[in-house]
């Protein structure tokens, strides 16, 4: 609270200052005589110039408010079964702003749901308050029972509902190429758009979706904030020695290239070609020999691209070669080929966010690296 008010009491000095140093301009603007006689005062580049610097020191202040106003924001968390290790760690590294309520996913004899919320009983804390829902749609038994929750939290005169659902397993269903295919995507963004409204839109954050115009499918009363994880990578990369960021097709490329712009690091580029009756992964740009690379890219889920793009940096020189992705889905336990022990054993290190915890719970920690998006949720939270 006491810092809360003195970075408050900062800014409304700074504002103070900010009107007496336009006030002390204007008043000694130069005036000077202008051609044919007429008087004019010296605002024209000068003026301009001072104008201009006080609007760019307003605006810095008004981002310093806005931001203040954000993390301040309270919210009481109900989460999924899988997601209650990231809400007691919210709950304890920032108990000014998470309240965790502990929530009963049961089943009735006949397999349905018998589910009790937290927070309503013995008093209700959660009516009139922003909740933040941690959500994980990891097989379908489990999203529908979170839908259920989403409704009835919708229904209880909440001020605001947001859903942290890092990752949005059907998002590579999206189209169809034949009659009689369901589009999963399209059912679930049906079903989040036709939520009940508390009075504002429901906000879904979701991290690298794998196609982003699914944030278009979704209308109504809730709106997609797509996220990224690239953020929790970022500080590995002067630790590990990597001084090239490589992509395994031109897709990841557009999509994440950007996001190391500001960095001084090689960008290498990789896709498939036609060898007769197969298709391998060449390098299409950028030089790796002698590079510390680290592949990046949405998801994995075989590997089989991912790991042919390492073979191919490896065999054009690379130093190291180390693998990044944000989603690590690996049907069927596919990481073990990965593994020490595997065949396809060729990275370094496998960085991946805890975004599929039934998966990233059991990856052996010699090969995988495993970074927590809980200090990422709390900064998406406050900017949109």
């Amino acid at each position: 609270a006491n810092t809360c008010t003195w970075d408050m009491g900062r800014l409304s000095v700074c504002r103070a200052l900010l009107w007496l140093w336009c006030g002390f301009s204007a008043a000694f603007t130069p005036v000077r005589r202008g051609p044919g006689g007429r008087l004019r005062a010296a605002c024209g580049a000068s003026s301009q110039k001072d104008a201009e610097s006080y609007r760019v020191l307003w605006n810095r202040l008004e981002y310093a408010r806005h931001r203040d106003t954000q993390s301040r924001k309270r919210y009481q968390i109900i989460s999924a079964e899988i997601w209650e290790d990231m809400a007691l760690n919210l709950e304890a590294t920032y108990p000014e702003r998470f309240h965790f309520h502990k929530t009963s996913w049961g089943k009735f004899p006949d397999g349905t749901d018998n589910i009790e919320v937290g927070g309503f009983t013995p008093h209700n804390v959660i009516a009139g308050e922003r909740v933040l829902f941690l959500a994980s749609f990891h097989n379908n038994d489990v999203t529908l029972s979170q839908f259920q929750v989403m409704v009835m939290l919708l229904q209880s005169f909440i001020d605001e509902l947001v859903v942290v659902l890092p990752y949005y397993p059907v998002g590579t269903m999206e189209r169809t190429v034949k009659e009689g295919q369901v589009a999963t995507a399209n059912t679930y963004a049906q079903m989040f758009s036709n939520l009940p409204s508390c009075g504002r839109p429901t906000r879904l954050i979701i991290y690298d979706l794998h196609t982003l115009q699914n944030r278009f499918y979704m209308h109504g009363s809730v709106i997609a904030s797509l996220k990224t994880t690239v953020p929790r990578l970022l500080p590995l990369l002067d630790g590990y020695g990597i001084d090239c960021i490589a992509f395994p097709d031109d897709g990841a490329a557009k999509r994440f290239a950007h996001m190391f712009a500001h960095l001084d690091l090689e960008i290498v580029t990789c896709g498939k070609v036609r060898d007769g009756e197969k298709r391998i992964v060449t390098i299409q740009d950028g030089n790796p020999e002698g590079r510390t690379i680290v592949i990046v890219d949405d998801l994995v889920q075989t590997g089989g691209t991912l790991y042919e793009c390492g073979v191919a940096l490896r065999d054009q020189g690379a130093k190291e070669v180390f693998a990044f992705v944000a989603h690590g889905v690996f049907p069927q336990a596919a990481w073990t080929r990965f593994a020490a022990d595997g065949d396809r054993c060729v990275f370094k290190k496998f960085f991946l966010t805890n975004s599929i915890p039934t998966t990233t719970n059991s990856l052996p920690e010699e090969t995988f690296e495993v970074l927590d998006l809980t200090p990422q949720v709390v900064h998406d939270l406050d900017n949109y």
